[in-house]
């Protein structure tokens, strides 16, 4: 192949990977969640409990959701601190990404030579649960990001905090604090004690094995740590 042919196709070959990114971008935009709208009115899906939904309908088993929206005066103050500091207790002070535990996590893979444990704050996690999968790769990283900044210019602090305990998993197929509530200890997530606050707070690292009806010891331990935590971080209660 000559020169000019060679240039030839390579600047087809250019065109065909801009009009391949353009065409991407549209659809990106186009696909793109309307973050805006959650200020106005709760999330009628998720793409957590779709993916559930999904693996339940393969399984041959039933694939219905109970989940009960309640607003953030209906959630007991316990809760939200156990939660807080199991998964975010700077979650008032950062802007939706945590950096001080961001280089705690690569600073304990360094020493451990593995992949960084997790560092993501509330917000991270409910733009991942609202509209994203679990996996871990860079643009799913990506949008993640995006929408994590979007979240957290767009709506309070408050509201995120709302949004997130209505639509996390606190057990297999139990979707947000209100239905956790019920099925575990019978009363609404307004009554919640400190206790029944710590054990739902210490099932969100591993809903489908740690739970309040889990026999797990390792979840026992996670429970005693959230319990230990939580008597040190009473000044949450005034943010909350």
């Amino acid at each position: 192949m000559g020169p000019r042919r060679r240039r030839r196709v390579g600047w087809w070959l250019l065109r065909l990977v801009v009009l391949v990114a353009v065409a991407w971008l549209a659809w990106e935009a186009w696909t793109w969640p309307d973050v805006g709208a959650l200020a106005r009115r709760p999330p009628t899906r998720t793409a957590f409990i779709e993916r559930w939904r999904a693996l339940q309908r393969e399984a041959g088993r039933d694939d219905r959701v109970d989940r009960r929206w309640v607003p953030y005066g209906a959630i007991s103050p316990n809760l939200k601190t156990a939660v807080l500091v199991a998964e975010d207790i700077n979650f008032f002070s950062h802007h939706g990404f945590d950096s001080g535990e961001i280089r705690k996590a690569l600073t304990q893979a360094i020493g451990d030579l593995e992949l960084p444990r997790g560092a993501s704050t509330i917000t991270q996690q409910l733009a991942k649960n609202l509209w994203l999968s679990p996996s871990r790769d860079p643009l799913r990283k990506t949008r993640e990001a995006i929408l994590t900044w979007q979240l957290e210019r767009t709506l309070g602090k408050r509201r995120l905090l709302e949004l997130y305990l209505n639509v996390v998993e606190f057990g297999p197929g139990v979707w947000g604090v209100e239905s956790a509530s019920r099925r575990y200890f019978g009363k609404a997530a307004a009554d919640l004690t400190d206790d029944e606050a710590v054990r739902l707070a210490a099932s969100l690292p591993s809903p489908a094995t740690w739970h309040p009806g889990s026999g797990s010891a390792a979840y026992r331990r996670h429970v005693e740590s959230v319990r230990r935590r939580m008597d040190k971080a009473q000044f949450l209660r005034r943010l909350i």
